[in-house]
């Protein structure tokens, strides 16, 4: 019985440790940041620039804004679906360039990670975007 009992308790253990190393880990952010970063240069640099502050009344700001640090499934859906016609404003100035959707040129994990290195760099901190939350919002919006 106490052999039964000493197995039972090792594989409870082991299963939490299991379960423990799925859990997302520090290195992730790292990870997600670096290939965000490579996302970045490739599509999004020439509108909102190395810095982050965009193309004063053409293309907005990442910098600090409600838009990049507020909602990230509002996030995610403008990624995915782009801003057609009209103008933005954000914290009081206008932006007129449309932002194309990249629902068919980036994948959920290429979405995720632009997002969170944009969530965290040019001195924003937030959350990261999980690959899981940009499928949800893909699924939501076909």
């Amino acid at each position: 019985m106490k052999r039964v009992l000493f197995a039972l308790l090792v594989l409870v253990i082991a299963s939490a440790f299991g379960v423990q190393q799925q859990k997302p880990q520090p290195g992730n952010l790292k990870a997600a940041m670096t290939r965000g970063k490579t996302v970045y240069e490739a599509t999004c640099l020439a509108c909102h620039q190395p810095d982050g502050l965009g193309v004063q009344n053409m293309n907005p700001p990442l910098v600090k804004t409600k838009w990049v640090l507020g909602d990230k499934k509002a996030l995610i859906k403008i990624v995915l679906k782009g801003l057609q016609g009209g103008e933005i404003e954000i914290d009081g100035d206008k932006f007129h360039n449309p932002m194309p959707p990249q629902e068919s040129t980036l994948s959920d994990q290429e979405i995720a990670d632009v997002l969170t290195y944009i969530r965290n760099s040019f001195g924003n901190k937030a959350s990261l975007v999980s690959m899981g939350e940009v499928k949800a919002v893909r699924a939501k919006l076909k």
